[in-house]
């Protein structure tokens, strides 16, 4: 009690010595009214002493923040939002990405259909980036996460079989009628059959993934394990940068999705070759470019230089030459001169005159210096 009374007075005071800009006016005139919800602050009387504060809508902070409620996700992020995810590389700077999975997805029509003996449509939703560890919470459970390895990348890769595929997959599998749908049962594990149904269609899929990046580059998917918990399929870091691909499977009235995940340290091996902005007949490599530049370097005059001898002279001995002074070399008639371009040593020949000109003989094979100079060219 004698603690609030001493809070009282304090306050008191305060008031005492620091008084209102206008003491006539009472403090609801001074600081306005505030008139209750979102309407904002009354200015008790309509002056002009405070100005009223801009309120936000629910829009405009979901717009700042960069958060769109009614979009799919697919659109591009503004805000707060995209500022926290400019870190993240987008999958159009490969394009080469987009030519891989679009073969992809014609060798799995070929393949499941002959896999599940019935009519099978494989589609291409999207393809995007995302940070691996918001895609793991993002599975749907329950669901089959399939973790490969690319043994030519040296890394790994994530394939997640939804739970509506994997039902789908049995019932067609084992022979389920058609024209019903197949019957999920929740809250219990799959079982052994259902295990390796699905990793016998997993194989599949990796197979013509194989296909697919074949002409780009050989690499080879090999499954490692299945699980059901993400927590054991993390293959990187949760802030790591992937790319998600999203494929749908239908088979008539039946289906569900698969979804690839590839993160960029897989891909860096090979990030030269999906920067191509085109396939060619071997991925970008232009004919017409190569043999004009091949001539162009038929055509292109180069300084080469005859050393006959060298020697390394004290500064002070340098200084002090004067004309007429004579430097004897450990040369003689017969001994080989060494061709220079620059500073890259050519060959060895021997020297002598033709006509009326002095010319060099070559008679030693290209240097190694001057054979990698020539493979950088190519």
């Amino acid at each position: 009690m004698a603690d609030e009374l001493d809070d009282q007075a304090a306050m008191a005071q305060w008031a005492a010595e620091n008084p209102p800009a206008d003491a006539g006016e009472s403090a609801p005139g001074a600081f306005g009214d505030f008139s209750g919800g979102m309407g904002g602050w009354d200015d008790g009387g309509g002056g002009d002493a405070i100005g009223s504060e801009r309120i936000l809508n629910q829009d405009e902070i979901d717009s700042l923040l960069g958060f769109d409620l009614s979009g799919d996700g697919s659109d591009d992020r503004t805000g707060i939002r995209a500022i926290i995810n400019s870190a993240l590389v987008s999958y159009e700077r490969l394009p080469m990405l987009e030519i891989v999975f679009d073969r992809l997805v014609r060798l799995m029509t070929t393949s499941l259909r002959n896999f599940t003996s019935d009519n099978v449509e494989v589609s291409l939703d999207n393809i995007s980036s995302i940070r691996f560890g918001d895609y793991l919470n993002s599975i749907p459970l329950p669901a089959i996460l399939a973790v490969f390895r690319a043994e030519e990348l040296d890394n790994y890769g994530l394939l997640t079989v939804d739970s509506n595929l994997i039902y789908s997959i049995v019932d067609v599998l084992l022979g389920g009628r058609r024209g019903t749908a197949a019957m999920r049962i929740e809250g219990r594990p799959y079982t052994t059959i259902e295990r390796v149904l699905v990793q016998r269609m997993v194989e599949v899929v990796l197979h013509d993934a194989k296909a697919a990046f074949e002409p780009l580059h050989p690499v080879s998917f090999t499954l490692d394990r299945l699980e059901t918990n993400p927590r054991f399929a993390a293959i990187a870091r949760p802030a790591n940068a992937a790319i998600l691909v999203k494929l749908r499977i239908d088979m008539e009235d039946r289906g569900g999705r698969i979804e690839l995940l590839l993160p960029y340290a897989t891909l860096e091996p090979i990030r030269k070759m999906l920067l191509q902005q085109f396939m060619g007949e071997k991925f970008g490599r232009d004919n017409i470019w190569e043999g004009h530049l091949a001539t162009e370097l038929w055509t292109t005059q180069m300084e080469v230089r005859a050393v006959l001898d060298e020697q390394q002279l004290p500064l002070s001995r340098v200084l002090d030459l004067k004309v007429g002074d004579t430097l004897m070399l450990n040369a003689t008639a017969d001994s080989l001169v060494e061709l220079r371009a620059g500073s890259i040593p050519l060959t060895r020949g021997r020297m002598g005159r033709r006509n009326h000109s002095i010319a060099v003989r070559a008679e030693g094979p290209l240097t190694t210096a001057a054979k990698k100079a020539v493979q950088k060219l190519k």
